[in-house]
């Protein structure tokens, strides 16, 4: 090879090198932005690591994994957590609340994470004095909510995740329903714009009525919101059931609240309730929709 084509060889190579790095540097430049918005696989293993603990009902051992669990999802996510230890009835009651900073919420999300005692429900008697898994009802809300921990923009309104404790062991000699939500709005002094209480939403046939008591422009405009994405047929506009959940103490105190739960759940109580019931379909549903609502309200109401 000459002197001259050996010259020529090397420029050659050098511009193709140039023309390569400005080729990846343009297609790093232009790439679109890996999405933050819900993650429904993620979500759907969140209830999975909930029901392989086993019992979450308060006292047991699957009851303190969960809390330090969830503490540690949400510290990872850069919440800053906060246990309200009170007591009702006789009973320690833990409310696990995540926050991003020292202002005052404007919107609260919250879920249940205990499970019942018993699954009295269950069709088959001998099934009565087991433990409910709780990968719909319990489960699925805490999984949507730690979803939207990770995911929530940091621009979004001042906004608590509130992770109730003590819900669901009504109808058993010395608990009641809901004694977790009820401590917490008697003892925590806030006065937010809105509750929004997710349970039972990871049903595989997900079916969201209005619920009775909830208020009514709020959840209009959430319906809204999930109609504008999608799921209307998911979020149906007429009322079904009127339930006693987190978000009544909430609604006494006079803070517009909402129960966003499917309750036309067939293994409710029994020991069929199961991840296989659940769907990454559906917490998508709930999940994108309470993101978008979220997001939406960021600078309009600041």
């Amino acid at each position: 090879m000459t002197k001259r084509n050996a010259t020529l060889y090397l420029t050659i190579i050098f511009l193709l090198l140039i023309l390569t790095i400005a080729y990846y540097t343009a297609s790093f430049l232009n790439r679109e932005p890996e999405s933050t918005t819900f993650d429904a696989q993620r979500a759907y293993t969140d209830v999975i690591t909930q029901v392989e603990m086993g019992s979450r009902s308060p006292g047991s051992t699957g009851h303190v994994q969960i809390r330090e669990w969830m503490r540690a999802e949400l510290q990872s996510a850069g919440w800053v957590v906060e246990i309200h230890h009170t007591e009702r009835l006789g009973h320690s009651i833990y409310n696990i609340i995540a926050k991003r900073n020292d202002q005052p919420p404007q919107i609260i999300l919250g879920a249940h994470y205990d499970t019942r005692f018993f699954a009295d429900n269950d069709p088959d008697i001998n099934n009565h004095t087991l433990p409910v898994p709780g990968a719909n009802d319990g489960a699925s809300g805490v999984a949507v909510l730690l979803e939207l921990a990770r995911t929530l923009p940091q621009d979004t309104l001042p906004t608590w995740l509130v992770f109730f404790d003590a819900e669901d062991n009504g109808r058993i000699d010395g608990w009641d329903w809901i004694l977790g939500s009820r401590a917490f709005v008697e003892e925590i002094q806030i006065n937010p714009q809105a509750v929004v209480i997710v349970d039972m939403i990871g049903d595989i046939d997900l079916n969201i009525h209005y619920e009775i008591n909830s208020d009514e422009a709020l959840r209009e405009e959430i319906w809204n919101v999930a109609s504008e994405l999608g799921y209307g047929s998911v979020f149906i506009n007429t009322e079904k059931y009127s339930i006693l959940d987190d978000h009544t103490p909430f609604l006494e105190a006079g803070i517009p609240a909402i129960d966003i739960i499917d309750f036309d759940y067939a293994y409710w109580h029994t020991i069929a309730d199961t991840p296989d019931k659940v769907s990454p379909e559906s917490l998508l549903a709930v999940g994108d929709t309470l993101w978008h609502w979220i997001k939406s309200k960021s600078f309009s109401e600041q």
